[in-house]
């Protein structure tokens, strides 16, 4: 920080004695010429004097300007008769259920899967070979799917609340680091220890968490949200709700059919399917760093593609893992699904990423609102059906690029657990899907020196990139059939991370409160 300190005085042309506080704001590498890899950083400062602070801004020095942080504040509100519920606890539930605690709402959150601990040891006896806990796996249970990720929070909405959403996950233990890097990311490891200190946050403030409790049904009267049904180790039980905040994540099928069931309006969305595909880290470094890449100091590198082919379809790379696994991610028996984790170092043998083709509905052959859920369902029960268990489909980039399966690997080892069966990804994705990731792949190989590497893997199928339904919404962010009922984040279809996911919790929160700072 001394470093840092002297850098600004001189950017200032100020003696370092005249700072009284200096904070790195942002720090990124640019490794857009390879012989000149290095980190861009802005700095926040505060003058000692505020005469000298204005003498410097009318010197009009280039990017130096003044800087107005936003403050996000939640006001006390007296207690609702009903208590509101949060279904949900990963990024928008975690979130809507810590703005509702701070204003003394004392919510309930409801979650089917387990503490993000108990947890843990049930998918890893997944990985390990044994059999699925449907209701707590990689995609259900304390965290959401994004608790065994990358714990990535770089997002493209500018929503002035992302601040504090950083400023909770430092104060919960993360690294402070993801205060100022470009690209910030917690690690599964570490967020696991960052989800337990904000749950005691939550219920500090008078929330209650009940674990291992399914949303099975809903009660509406007179255009309003009345009460839900919730059962526990089999025990079914009702419970009044006024304010209900739906934050299920995007693989709750089961409560997407009751509220179709229920008559709460849906449309299927556009989403992509794919597979993963694993590179050694060390190409990847090579290839966005050059001769820097044998350095020290710079972090694990990562890469985001995207091309778009002759016939409109998009082909891209996404939840990008450097230093990553992919992993099992089923939340159905007899299905096999993957994604990405990363842990908080990076520090793995393999990158890997999702390559994904966009898919619309009128791809899924049917105009029904969960048309998108029975399209993900064939494929991901195709894929378990070569296998005959929960292994995975894996198969080398140049046997995919040549229309021949692999029977066998090379210098890219696979790291699905818990094991891949070589063959053709061809056997669980449609052929429209593995033609664009082919001419998806060749593009990209012009960008990502290596991307088309013969012995790199490909391991599928990944079909659970975002919600394939949109639950739908008014300007209050109720729903138009059952007010009270506010479908949020990424499961209804209204963010694409953890970050987006967490700040779309926090609106919907807000607009309970009537506190609406937008």
């Amino acid at each position: 920080m001394h470093y840092i300190t002297r850098a600004v005085a001189g950017i200032l042309k100020i003696p370092a004695e005249a700072l009284r506080s200096v904070r790195l704001a942002k720090k990124s590498v640019d490794a857009r010429k390879k012989d000149n890899v290095h980190f861009v950083c802005s700095a926040e400062c505060e003058l000692r004097s505020p005469a000298a602070e204005k003498r410097i801004l009318a010197r009009g020095l280039r990017n130096v300007t003044v800087s107005a942080p936003y403050v996000f504040r939640v006001e006390k509100t007296a207690p609702h008769p009903v208590r509101p519920i949060v279904v949900g606890s990963g990024p928008a539930g975690l979130f809507a259920a810590l703005v509702l605690a701070m204003a003394g709402l004392s919510p309930i959150i409801l979650e089917r899967g387990g503490d993000v601990r108990s947890r843990r040891a049930a998918v890893e006896r997944y990985f390990s070979g044994g059999e699925l806990d449907a209701d707590s796996n990689i995609q259900f249970g304390e965290g959401g799917a994004g608790a065994f990720s990358d714990g990535k929070l770089t997002t493209g909405t500018k929503d002035k609340r992302i601040r504090f959403v950083l400023e909770q996950f430092v104060s919960a233990g993360a690294s402070e680091d993801i205060l100022f890097n470009a690209r910030p990311h917690i690690g599964t490891d570490v967020l696991m220890n960052v989800l337990v200190n904000l749950r005691s946050r939550i219920t500090s403030l008078g929330g209650e968490y009940r674990f291992h409790t399914r949303l099975d049904d809903i009660t509406v009267s007179g255009g309003r949200l009345r009460s839900v049904t919730v059962s526990r180790d089999g025990i079914a039980e009702e419970l009044e709700a006024g304010h209900l905040i739906l934050a299920t994540g995007h693989s709750a099928r089961d409560t997407f059919a009751m509220l179709h069931r229920r008559g709460i309006p849906m449309t299927a969305k556009p989403f992509a399917v794919g597979a993963r595909i694993e590179h050694p880290q060390s190409v990847i470094n090579a290839a966005q760093y050059g001769s820097f890449s044998e350095k020290s100091g710079l972090p694990a590198a990562d890469y985001k593609l995207a091309v778009h082919l002759p016939g409109g379809r998009g082909v891209y790379t996404f939840c990008m893992c450097p230093g990553g696994y992919v992993v099992a991610a089923a939340s159905e028996p007899e299905s096999v699904v993957t994604n990405g984790m990363s842990l908080f170092a990076r520090d793995g043998v393999n990158a890997n990423s999702a390559l994904l083709v966009g898919v619309d509905p009128s791809d899924f052959g049917s105009d029904h609102p969960l048309a998108g859920i029975e399209f993900q369902r064939g494929i991901e029960r195709a894929a378990y059906a070569f296998t005959g268990s929960s292994r995975a489909p894996a198969q080398l980039v140049g046997d995919f690029l040549a229309g021949r399966p692999s029977t066998g690997f090379g210098s890219t080892m696979p790291t699905y657990r818990p094991s891949v069966v070589p063959g053709d990804i061809a056997c669980c994705l449609p052929e429209f899907v593995t033609e664009a990731m082919k001419a998806g792949i060749v593009l990209m190989d012009r960008k990502l020196a290596g991307f088309a590497a013969p012995d790199a893997v490909l391991t599928a199928p990944e079909t659970r990139s975002s919600s394939p339904v949109r639950i739908l919404r008014d300007e209050s962010l109720q729903s138009p059939a059952a007010a009270g009922l506010y479908p949020c984040g990424e499961g209804a279809g209204y963010a694409g991370g953890i970050m987006s996911a967490a700040t779309d919790g926090i609106k919907c929160a807000l607009k309970i409160l009537g506190q609406d700072d937008d």
